[in-house]
């Protein structure tokens, strides 16, 4: 038997299901160094971290939904995360210490989660400077992690390639829901926000 399920179904299971996942996950997965030695490695933690695989497909989706053109409007998110990212991790190699780390990227996930429901617009060196202050803390969570690896550089080049494949895995997702379905996206951010949400009252 066929079941059909209404959009606001299929929210509510997106929803379900981020808030679910959520619950048995941390803020960052706290590898050790050992696990960040080569460009494979530091390529596949974004793809294996929930924390930050969702913080960047969310950055590319709003950027598509709220982009007046399928132009230099897309870009301004994406280039801001991964700049901020680098420069994040420069800091933690260097033994620089933010405080809140865990609480500011359980806090993008949850801001980011909403800029998707919201479909926000803000001028373009807004949308990089807003989601580049989170990627801060994300990059220098990793770079504590990397200070006396051997090979930080190619680790860093790796979690950076998979940190613009995942921008642009929301990008592309975003210009295909953006007139049709937009329902959907919306149901992805509002998962996004769950899980930053569940994150923060973990850590309270």
């Amino acid at each position: 038997m066929r079941i059909a399920l209404s959009h606001r179904h299929t929210a509510a299971l997106f929803f379900i299901a981020f808030s679910a996942i959520s619950t048995g996950a941390s803020a960052h997965t706290g590898a050790e160094p050992h696990m960040h030695s080569s460009f494979l490695s530091g390529f596949a933690h974004p793809l294996f971290g929930m924390d930050h695989l969702a913080a960047m497909v969310a950055v590319g989706l709003w950027s598509a939904l709220a982009a007046r053109s399928a132009g230099r409007d897309l870009l301004w998110g994406p280039v801001g995360f991964a700049a901020m990212l680098l420069a994040g991790a420069v800091l933690g190699l260097q033994g620089v210490a933010l405080p809140a780390v865990e609480s500011m990227i359980a806090a993008s996930l949850l801001a980011t989660g909403l800029l998707v429901v919201s479909r926000l617009r803000v001028p373009g060196i807004v949308a990089a400077l807003g989601v580049g202050v989170f990627a801060v803390f994300h990059g220098v969570a990793h770079g504590v992690e990397l200070a006396g690896s051997n090979s930080v550089w190619q680790t860093l080049a790796g979690m950076l390639a998979a940190t613009v494949l995942l921008h642009g895995a929301g990008l592309a997702a975003g210009l295909v829901l953006r007139h049709r379905q937009v329902w959907l996206a919306r149901a992805a951010g509002a998962g996004v926000a769950a899980f930053g949400g569940v994150l923060l009252a973990q850590m309270a």
